[in-house]
């Protein structure tokens, strides 16, 4: 086959086409691959910078990653919502925070001074929010000779103690010993009692009263 006929052959030309296309793909791969390299070292270096600050923060604070992750977009994890990505010209650290109203850009400079210091300043407030919500869940008394002490009773309930202790009259038992005074439940209690008996009496007294009359007056 000659070098005309081997130009016009239709396969030819597909296999011409299709290494071509996959010479183009490897090298936008190439690219692609050493973007995300440069991107990569990049956050080493902001991330080696930060590991300072990383190291005091508590090991017990599970809010805190501060990793790099991989994929096309390498990215310095700060927390869940939080993390440190390179700009599209490669060469700006660009500090954001995914909020529910969206994307927030914390920071953003070519230097890796200013994003350190808003990757710190945003440490700290986090580490502040989970002191407060500590100093919440607590009461410390600093006064000397206080111990710590349940909740006091209101005022209503003073009121009544008060006035059981001073209406209760005091009780003898039947070797004249002085007994504690009853509470007031107790006395309503007695109250009822006595009054129900009398009721009791009254209605049996009358009921007598009334065969008795009938009798005298039906019985000849």
């Amino acid at each position: 086959m000659s070098a005309d006929e081997h130009k016009d052959n239709p396969n030819t030309r597909l296999v011409d086409a299709v290494r071509q296309v996959k010479i183009a793909a490897a090298e936008r791969n190439d690219v692609v691959v050493d973007m995300k390299e440069a991107d990569r070292a990049r956050l080493e270096i902001l991330a080696q910078e930060l590991r300072p600050v990383f190291d005091d923060v508590p090991a017990d604070d599970e809010r805190f990653d501060f990793a790099i992750s991989s994929g096309l977009q390498p990215r310095l994890w700060i927390d869940a919502t939080a993390h440190v990505m390179m700009g599209r010209d490669r060469r700006t650290y660009r500090f954001v925070r995914d909020t529910r109203l969206g994307r927030t850009v914390l920071a953003e400079a070519t230097a890796v001074e200013p994003v350190i210091a808003a990757v710190t300043t945003y440490i700290a407030e986090r580490l502040h929010e989970r002191e407060m919500a500590f100093a919440a869940d607590e009461m410390v008394t600093y006064r000397a000779g206080v111990s710590q002490r349940g909740p006091a009773p209101d005022d209503e309930t003073e009121a009544d103690n008060a006035v059981d202790s001073e209406d209760a009259p005091a009780e003898q038992d039947a070797t004249g010993a002085e007994m504690a005074p009853l509470s007031r439940r107790d006395r309503t209690s007695v109250t009822r009692m006595s009054r129900t008996g009398w009721l009791l009496i009254g209605i049996f007294v009358a009921v007598a009263a009334a065969v008795l009359y009938f009798q005298d007056v039906l019985v000849p």
